[in-house]
């Protein structure tokens, strides 16, 4: 099964207000609002169907031949923490990213608070050959973060490299795979409880995976 970015970047309906730009144009493009979602119940199961439908080779038996190649880096940036285990933890998440894809170049990014940084990890990318760069936000939903923070660190992180255009992804948004994510953390924590396993690398001396009552 592949992961939920590499999902977002070769889909052909992914939300059309993903941001684009170059160096040479960086800033002067005004951020797009994203449209209205549906509320509609049916919409809604649509929207998430639709979005995962996509498999390794486009949902078609071939290659996409939109996917990432292997001139373009991708950065998975996320909030940024001041605790380090935090950030270590989008560390391995890029490492299993990068193990699961295939991809050559991906790195990991931190909006603010710790390093690298949007622009680190921009050029790094570029100083391992890519010719684009696809920022993949580690967010839910497009909140100011996207809509703004991270377009603005990108727009200033391409200013150094001209010609090297940029794309700023969707968010994970309602993908279906996701709840089957909320699913397995829900039964892995409700195990534990039990006692029938242990602690997950994200609880795991925390104390935190129990019942509270007052």
């Amino acid at each position: 099964m592949r992961s939920l970015e590499s999902l977002f970047l070769s889909h052909p309906n992914a939300p059309q207000s993903c941001l684009r730009g170059t160096g040479s144009e960086a800033g002067r493009n005004p951020v797009p609002k994203i449209s209205k979602l549906p509320l509609g119940r049916s919409k809604i199961k649509s929207l998430a169907v639709r979005m995962s439908l996509v498999t390794s080779s486009g949902g078609t038996g071939k290659k996409n031949p939109h996917g990432i190649g292997e001139d373009d880096g991708v950065i998975i940036v996320d909030h940024g923490s001041r605790r380090k285990e935090s950030n270590l933890m989008l560390n391995e998440f890029v490492a299993m990213f990068k193990d699961k894809t295939g991809y050559p170049i991906v790195e990991p990014a931190h909006m603010e608070l710790a390093e690298p940084s949007i622009k680190d990890a921009f050029d790094i990318c570029v100083q391992q050959g890519a010719k684009r760069v696809v920022v993949s936000p580690f967010f839910l939903f497009p909140g100011r973060h996207w809509h703004q923070d991270i377009p603005s660190l990108t727009a200033e992180a391409a200013k150094e490299h001209p010609g090297v255009p940029y794309l700023i992804t969707a968010p994970l948004g309602l993908h279906e795979l996701l709840v089957d994510v909320v699913n397995d953390r829900i039964n892995y924590c409700l195990s534990h409880v039990a006692g029938d396993v242990k602690e997950c690398e994200v609880c795991v001396d925390t104390n935190k995976c129990k019942f509270n009552s007052h």
